[in-house]
């Protein structure tokens, strides 16, 4: 059974899959890989909100105004960031969808929302490449022997893109200027490896927080379960109670017309007589 807050906490981890999604997407990594995961976490939403509606409608039959109005309260909320959270999914941006994904419904999540809004400042696209060729670059000049810097020149790139844009970068450096410019490239894939490590970690948490939430709620359910066992056992004794008096009250009210209709003979056998 699906509960407000459990849905509004749902809400968050989705919204924080999409803001972690776009910040791949401006590092230029590969952002599709979460899609699965997101479209199934809205469908779990969609299901959890007609779980919560029917939920309502129950406990209005019921008579227990109390607890559906409190879900009442909460539905027009939990279906206006599902509409909104599925428009940002497919690309639908408008200034109510950014302003539901930039928000949480848990305070405590502030601190990553604030994170993953930030994004990376963006860098130029690299030139595109003048062949679609394979090709081998090697210095005119090879270096000494002794060099360290011969495998810079040496090495061959299977890729025509980063073998085209790295020589052409390479054009005109000395091997210590190579040898920077590879050094600042290792930099930044470490800086973006780090960023992807603290994205996996924020998600990580949060997934243990969803854990942690349906544990207590299973907790809750299991002592209902017992309560409610409990009450049918005394409701099951009771209504044994019940039938054995209604039984005892039949066969004294028999008794008692027996008795009344031999009185009723004798009196008449006496009249007579």
């Amino acid at each position: 059974m699906s509960k407000p807050n459990q849905l509004f906490l749902l809400a968050d981890h989705i919204k924080l899959s999409l803001l972690e999604r776009r910040r791949a997407q401006s590092l230029n990594l590969e952002g599709n890989s979460q899609d699965g995961h997101i479209s199934r976490s809205l469908e779990q939403f969609k299901d959890g909100l007609e779980a919560l509606r029917e939920e309502e409608q129950r406990l209005r039959d019921k008579g227990d105004e109390d607890a559906a109005l409190d879900i009442s309260d909460n539905l027009p909320t939990l279906q206006h960031q599902l509409d909104d959270l599925t428009s940002q999914f497919h690309g639908f941006t408008t200034p109510s969808t950014t302003s539901t994904l930039t928000h949480p419904n848990d305070p405590s999540l502030a601190a990553d929302f604030t994170h993953a809004t930030t994004l990376p400042p963006t860098k130029k696209p690299a030139a595109a490449p003048t062949t679609a060729s394979k090709s081998v670059r090697f210095s005119d000049t090879p270096p000494a022997e002794d060099d360290p810097s011969i495998e810079l020149f040496s090495r061959y790139r299977d890729d025509p893109e980063e073998a085209n844009s790295a020589a052409d970068r390479a054009q005109g450096m000395t091997n210590e200027q190579i040898h920077a410019f590879h050094s600042t490239v290792l930099a930044e894939q470490d800086e973006q490896l780090d960023r992807l490590g603290e994205t996996i970690g924020r998600q990580r948490e949060l997934s243990m927080r969803m854990g942690d939430e349906l544990e207590a709620q299973c907790e809750m359910l299991d002592e209902t379960d017992a309560m409610v066992d409990r009450h049918q056992s005394r409701l099951d004794r009771a209504s044994r109670s019940l039938g054995r008096v209604a039984r005892a009250s039949g066969e004294g009210r028999q008794m008692a017309a027996i008795i009344i209709t031999i009185i009723i003979l004798v009196l008449l056998i006496a009249i007579l007589k």
